[in-house]
Order: C-alpha cells, then structure tokens, then sequence
C-alpha cells in the first residue's frame, strides 16, 4: 500500500493516558487509521490500558521502549494525553499564598516533565525514513501571551514548560529525524473529571464531549507536516500565543 497520507500509514500509534480524552483519541484513531495498530499506556496497566506506565517512573519508561520493539511494528504516532489539575491534596492557586512547593512539584511531574522523558523513551524507535508524529496535550492557560486573569500558578507554568521543553524538541527532531513532527495541542474544555469541578462558568457550547474532542484533535494533528513542527495549536487548528 502506498501511503499518502498519515491515514494510510501502517504501523503503530501510542496514547498515553487513557483517560476521558485518551480513550476517545484512542477510539478515533482506529477509526480513521485502520491500517494503525492503537495502543493504550497508562497509570493502572491493564485491563483499562494495553501497556502499563507510571509516567513519573523512570523504570516504567526505561521498560516502554522494549514493549514497543515487541509489537515489531513501526512507530508512527505517539500521543500523549496525560494531565494534573487536581487532587486530593492539589487545587489550582488563586492567589500566591497558597502556592506550596510540593504542588509544584506535583504539576511539574506530569504536565512538564512527562512529556519530554516520554519523547525520551520512544526516541530509540524513529527511523528517519519514515513520518512520525509526536503530540501532547497543552493548554491554553500555558500561553504566558494569552495570560490576562492570573491564578492557576504551578498548572499554568507546568503547561508553559512542556511548551517550551516540546519546542526544543520540535527544534532538534527537526536535524535528526527529520520526518517527523511535534504537536502541542490545546483539546477546549472537556467534559471529563480534570475539568469537572470547573465547568459552571462554561457555556454549554464551549464544553466538548470527549468524543468530540477527540475528533477534533485527530483531525487537526494529523494534518500537521514536519514543516510546521513545533506549533501550537487549538482544536480548531488555531495557532496559539506562547
């Protein structure tokens, strides 16, 4: 088969955390690639995942790529779509004197430093011969440009990091692997339990299902080329402000 367009590819994809979003991008790529043997990562391995990874475990990520070279496919797509926003001893800032170090420390751990030890790990499996894309969730609350109310300290800052730890990425890939592309993408706001507690200022409109998100993250991903590595994007294929 002679593969055109990113939707005849043949080989494997990753999404990492299946969560609301991740199983849903998950769902539609199986879709719209039928030729993409999808897996899962996440957190709780299986049967709610295909593979099991802690994204802050240097192990679980030492031990990925292994499982990868196993399925002797090539890999063509790996999206990560793991987040923190909350928890049971995390909540957004609203103002400096709730900001705590170990929140921080939280935030950074899945939503800057994930992503890059994520490319980290996969990286052994390029092959500069072959297209291949690598997208993570961002959010437009990590815009330092677009930031015009405040708050949401270590999330914000967690987000703009991975942008910026992803752009260099975008930069380097763009030498070495020169087929392949990095996407940070921007999926609006979300029915799913990350967004769940801060929804009641959102218009019914604004609020996407998951499977709506996810058609609309496939879709603009997989119409980014190498030449555009490295943007910013929302669901609507918008850039966004750094």
């Amino acid at each position: 088969m002679v593969e055109t367009t990113s939707t005849n590819w043949i080989g494997l994809a990753l999404v990492v955390g299946p969560g609301g979003i991740g199983s849903a991008v998950a769902a539609q790529l199986k879709k719209c690639c039928p030729h993409l043997k999808v897996l899962t990562a996440g957190r709780h391995g299986p049967p709610e995942s295909s593979l099991q990874l802690d994204l802050e475990n240097d192990s679980d990520l030492d031990r990925l790529g292994m499982s990868l070279r196993a399925e002797s496919l090539p890999l063509r797509l790996v999206f990560n779509c793991s987040g923190r926003l909350h928890g049971p001893e995390l909540q957004p800032e609203k103002r400096l004197q709730q900001v705590e170090r170990y929140q921080l420390e939280q935030q950074f751990g899945i939503n800057a430093m994930a992503p890059i030890l994520l490319a980290k790990a996969i990286e052994p499996l390029l092959q500069r011969d072959q297209p291949f894309h690598f997208a993570s969730l961002s959010a437009r609350v990590g815009s330092i440009g677009d930031n015009r109310t405040g708050g949401w300290y270590g999330y914000r800052a967690a987000k703009a990091a991975q942008n910026q730890l992803l752009r260099c990425l975008s930069i380097e890939w763009a030498r070495r692997w020169p087929m392949a592309t990095v996407s940070l993408l921007h999926p609006g706001t979300t029915d799913t339990a990350l967004s769940r507690p801060f929804q009641n200022f959102v218009a019914p409109d604004k609020l996407f299902s998951p499977e709506r998100a996810a058609q609309q993250l496939v879709e603009v991903l997989l119409q980014q080329t190498p030449e555009q590595s490295g943007a910013f994007l929302a669901w609507d294929g918008q850039s966004i402000d750094w």
